[in-house]
């Protein structure tokens, strides 16, 4: 731009940033808005709102995210006994944690419907990229795609990818966050699908549990094994396969020593961790996460860590105390 150029859109900067704080003082909140709009626009500082992130509600999105018009969460709905609600941001954990521990049944969820996926690509994107809770879990991903072809039947301009991020919680949001990441760059849209498979194909999932009764009351682990282990106090590491599939890799006896044997597996596998974020998701227990933190960056250095609360569907699978890690 040059001289001129910078000097006119600094200039610029400064004229919105007062009336910003003029129309704010005096109470003008609307006023404000519009003429922020109209300056942003004319300083060439709009949104890039080429590209949308469609995501369902197993993936955590920390809280900056969440206002972002860029993305859009999906709700799945959740189910224990008579209680239903949609996991949404009216979403209250404690009240789902007590529903859960005092219902024989297993609490289950309901992916959403093609037509919610359909109404999410409405919008001014040319690029949307959806991310899924693993397809071998859930049938999100199903219906994201079927979603997909019904709007491609009526409008055809958009490209649109789905993604089975073969993982969940902070898997998808991984993933969600590299696809927005990835845009921002200005990267053509087959590079930012190219990009989002192969860091798929290298990020490890894993959690440990600390109440078995989940896994108990859906037929996992019997009624006796599940005794046994809580009795002994035995905590069981799992970890996401290639194919979105859960296995156990360990355990430990007490949760700091499961929770250690999972770091350990962080550090033993993650491929050039000082180029990867460590994500961090707790079910009602930040201690536990800040542990795993600690445990994991004493070993290895990584780009950042992000840690965050469980959402409905990942305090379904967690439960209360569990934490899930991807890198």
């Amino acid at each position: 731009m040059g001289f001129f150029g910078n000097t006119l859109y600094r200039n610029s900067q400064n004229v919105l940033s007062y009336v910003v704080m003029k129309t704010t003082w005096i109470g003008f909140e609307n006023i404000r808005e519009a003429v922020v709009r109209q300056a942003q626009s004319a300083c060439g500082m709009e949104e890039n709102m080429s590209y949308k992130i469609v995501v369902d509600s197993c993936c955590e999105l920390p809280e900056k995210y969440k206002k972002d018009p860029h993305f859009e969460i999906v709700p799945l709905g959740l189910e224990v006994g008579d209680y239903r609600i949609m996991d949404d941001e009216h979403f209250n954990q404690k009240e789902f944690l007590e529903q859960v521990a005092s219902c024989p049944q297993c609490p289950r969820s309901s992916c959403p419907s093609p037509e919610s996926y359909r109404q999410a690509f409405e919008s001014e994107a040319e690029h949307i990229y959806v991310v899924t809770l693993s397809g071998n879990l859930s049938g999100s991903y199903n219906s994201a795609m079927v979603g997909r072809q019904m709007y491609l039947e009526e409008d055809e301009s958009k490209q649109i990818y789905v993604m089975d991020s073969c993982s969940a919680s902070c898997g998808e949001t991984q993933l969600a966050l590299l696809a927005a990441s990835l845009e921002e760059q200005g990267l053509p849209f087959e590079e930012v699908v190219s990009r989002l498979e192969a860091f798929r194909s290298e990020m490890n999932t894993y959690f440990v549990l600390d109440n078995l009764e989940t896994l108990r009351k859906n037929g996992r682990l019997s009624g006796i094994k599940a005794l046994v282990a809580s009795t002994l106090s035995i905590k069981p590491v799992m970890a996401g396969t290639m194919d979105g599939r859960i296995e156990q890799i360990g355990q430990g006896i007490g949760i700091r020593k499961g929770l250690q044997k999972m770091a350990d597996a962080v550090v033993r596998n993650v491929a050039r961790p000082e180029e990867k974020t460590l994500m961090i998701t707790h079910c009602n227990c930040p201690e536990r996460a800040e542990s795993v933190k600690r445990m994991v960056t004493s070993k290895v250095s990584v780009k950042d860590v992000v840690i965050m609360d469980t959402a409905g569907v990942s305090s379904m699978y967690a439960n209360d105390g569990g934490v899930i890690v991807t890198i």
